[in-house]
């Protein structure tokens, strides 16, 4: 199972239990990125949007329809967290009978490393220009040219590289944004949240929030984000 397969797993799976189709918000992205930054498993997390759902149908029988449609997967976080718990519990010295892949389908070297050129541009052409965004560029240039090199960087080392200079550039943005701009997205995060307050955790909450605003910002920028994750898979 390739990274790319994750989210589009979960949202498949959220929008079938829903019943109808619904687009992810930029809310629900950050959330599926904090589990899987957090390692739960897909299968927890496929188990805990069915446990949530199946709880909801029931209730929706004795309420006779009369409830609220679900509109966000952060309904469905609480139940996420048990069942990643519970198949933790479950694998609790259990014997590893496979090895497992030390490879990804997808990551050819010449693909990623088209990937990090494409990045490199983007970032060029991003404005405002800086100092920051220039450094940016010109290292994933480089770290092509060491993909295509005699010795190549392991992919587990690059995408550490990357997950940093993304930490950077994050860092830069906050940095340079408009107060109203960080203020104002911040109102925007906590009024999506709000209704799921009660089912999450104050970490989680934190780590979604966060999420949010770098994404926000990336956006605005026409920013992408650097990650291997965020290749894809044809």
């Amino acid at each position: 199972m390739n990274y790319f397969h994750y989210f589009s797993e979960i949202e498949e799976r959220f929008s079938r239990r829903r019943g109808s189709l619904l687009m992810l918000s930029t809310l629900d992205w950050a959330l599926i990125e904090t589990w899987r930054e957090a390692g739960i498993p897909l299968e927890a997390a496929l188990r805990g949007i069915d446990d949530a759902f199946d709880k909801y149908d029931a209730k929706m029988q004795r309420a006779k329809g009369r409830m609220r449609k679900v509109n966000g997967l952060a309904w469905c976080a609480q139940a996420v967290m048990q069942a990643a718990e519970d198949m933790a519990e479950a694998a609790t010295g259990a014997v590893k009978t496979a090895p497992q892949e030390t490879v990804e389908s997808g990551f050819e070297t010449e693909r990623v490393a088209r990937f990090l050129e494409e990045n490199a541009k983007a970032v060029d052409a991003a404005k405002p220009t800086s100092i920051a965004l220039s450094e940016t560029a010109r290292r994933l240039r480089e770290l092509a040219e060491v993909l295509r090199s005699a010795a190549p960087m392991p992919l587990d080392e690059l995408d550490r590289t990357l997950t940093v200079l993304e930490e950077k550039l994050f860092a830069t943005l906050m940095s340079t944004a408009p107060e109203e701009e960080i203020v104002a997205l911040r109102e925007q995060a906590d009024r999506e949240l709000a209704p799921y307050r009660a089912k999450m955790g104050a970490v989680q909450i934190r780590q979604i929030q966060a999420q949010f605003l770098q994404k926000r910002l990336l956006e605005a920028r026409s920013l992408p984000r650097l990650s291997l994750f965020y290749m894809g898979h044809e």
